[in-house]
């Protein structure tokens, strides 16, 4: 921007497996002038990191503490099971849990489906993160239950996936900090829900003095109608008449 100070980026975070691509083009259409940085964060220091303001906005799972952020649910993953390829996984369309009752299921500490209790077997020591537990299942040590997401993030030829009904299914949100509505975070907001850029509740709009404003023309007073000439009557056609004179009365 010549003359002024350059706009501070907008700092959009996210966990794995969000893609966030769709939005930031609409912003980059919209906001050419505010530059937009994407932070990655691990799912499970994505609420603190707004909190800490390290970033603006962010797209994680649900829960979130909503005394602390404000939260708008986006859409629902599918959970799956991440077997190899040579597994009996691989040879159904979908798995129930009860079906995995003899099988190790790993469960990550950074597992974002908030199970009351894994289906399966537990494996003799929880694995730190959802990339280490997917070499594990490589490795022939168990499955893995996770968002559709993750296992399309991790894809590893020599590993298959398949929907896992009866589970928990984890939520996307975009996230902010309750205290900080700010501007931009609206205009974001507005994105995300499909809002168009003339909506009045998308981007702030500037104050009144610094807002050009079209003029509408003033209407024109109505011109004030003539007062009617009184009409007329048509002459006859042809000469006129003369006037009837009357007799002379003789004298006496």
């Amino acid at each position: 921007m010549t003359g002024s100070q350059a706009p501070s980026p907008f700092r959009l975070a996210y966990v794995p497996g969000v893609t966030p691509a769709k939005w930031v083009r609409i912003w980059q259409e919209r906001l050419p002038d505010v530059p937009l940085d994407l932070v990655p964060v691990p799912a499970g220091e994505a609420a603190e990191l707004l909190r800490a303001r390290g970033a603006d906005a962010g797209f994680l799972r649900l829960p979130v503490d909503r005394t602390q952020l404000s939260a708008i649910p986006l859409y629902t993953e599918t959970t799956v099971v991440v077997a190899p390829k040579d597994h009996l996984v691989a040879a159904v369309e979908e798995v129930a849990a009860a079906d995995l009752a003899d099988e190790v299921v790993l469960h990550p500490l950074d597992d974002t489906l908030g199970w009351e209790r894994p289906p399966g077997r537990p494996a003799l020591e929880r694995p730190a993160t959802t990339a280490d537990a997917i070499e594990l299942v490589a490795a022939g040590v168990g499955l893995l239950a996770v968002p559709q997401s993750l296992a399309r993030l991790h894809h590893r030829r020599d590993l298959t996936y398949r929907p896992l009904t009866d589970a928990p299914q984890s939520q996307v949100a975009l996230s902010w900090p309750e205290d900080a509505t700010t501007d931009r975070v609206d205009d974001f907001i507005g994105i995300v829900r499909g809002r168009t850029p003339n909506s009045t509740r998308g981007r702030s709009r500037a104050p009144e003095p610094e807002r050009e404003q079209k003029q509408k023309p003033k209407p024109k007073p109505k011109a004030q109608a003539k007062p009617r000439k009184p009409q007329q009557k048509p002459a006859r056609s042809g000469a006129p008449r003369p006037a009837k004179r009357g007799k002379p009365r003789r004298r006496s």
